[in-house]
């Protein structure tokens, strides 16, 4: 199966090695990735990890030649199984960074998209290539990406189908970082080995925070950020408070994290 996974310390680089069809999914890997990401998910060990595609593209999206064979499952989102990307109906506990080079399309596009952030080679390209096929985007496409980059450019892609560059998704908000040529890996694992340094209750509470808030009302969402804030105050912030007043982190220092990318 040519799903593989590294475990890195704290970070696990998860990568899709199919280069033949640019990392095309079908059903076998939608399963063979979902269960690499439930078994990070599980692992108290790792903290961070990082979705990459080898061999020069993150991913094609759906692989076209085995659904005309008719070699398709996909579960229903009711249903147990796999997506048709695999995780892609997974909200995870801990966060993802996906490692973009060459094409992140289709499918691809909506695999990048269910990450939490997206660092990108400058030679990324990403687009709702199905859109020439008929093919729709049932993997989260037309729910992540207007709650990442707007409705109106959400629908400039949907309905245009065309490539964006990395440099326009970086100003669209699609992607946060672009990294030197060929360093989309390297500099992903640096900011995932960056997320691990921090206290991880505190950051995955704060972050799941963020994404529940979208189907609350405001008073919901005020509870709900403050029932988390309670976990991670007992957690990590009376620590944190004693290190600060040891000292650390004062006159606004910070390190930074040397990912070898530039911020958006």
């Amino acid at each position: 199966m040519s799903i593989t996974v590294e475990a890195r310390g704290a970070v696990t680089v998860i990568t899709i090695d199919r280069a033949e069809v640019r990392n095309a999914i079908d059903h076998h890997h939608a399963r063979a990735l979902t269960d690499a990401f439930e078994q990070f998910d599980r692992d108290e060990s790792a903290s961070v990890a990082v979705l990459y595609g080898a061999g020069g593209n993150f991913c094609a999206g759906a692989d076209l030649k085995a659904v005309a064979r008719g070699d398709v499952q996909v579960a229903q989102p009711h249903e147990q199984g796999a997506a048709g990307m695999g995780p892609t109906r997974l909200l995870l506990s801990k966060p993802v960074i996906a490692a973009v080079e060459g094409y992140a399309v289709a499918g691809g596009l909506e695999l990048a998209v269910w990450a939490d952030l997206r660092v990108a080679d400058p030679s990324a390209v990403f687009g709702v290539f199905c859109r020439r096929w008929g093919v729709p985007l049932i993997d989260g496409g037309t729910i992540r990406l207007p709650r990442l980059i707007g409705h109106s450019h959400a629908l400039d892609m949907i309905l245009t189908g065309r490539p964006v560059d990395a440099e326009e998704a970086r100003h669209m908000g699609l992607v946060n970082r672009i990294s030197e040529p060929g360093g989309a890996r390297d500099a992903a694992i640096s900011l995932a080995e960056h997320l691990s340094s921090f206290p991880q209750t505190c950051m995955r509470q704060d972050r799941l925070s963020s994404y529940e808030q979208h189907d609350m009302n405001l008073q919901q969402a005020l509870v709900n950020e403050w029932q988390r804030g309670m976990i991670s105050l007992a957690a990590d912030t009376f620590a944190g408070a004693s290190r600060f007043a040891g000292g650390a982190g004062r006159h606004g220092e910070f390190a930074d994290s040397k990912d070898g990318a530039r911020e958006q």
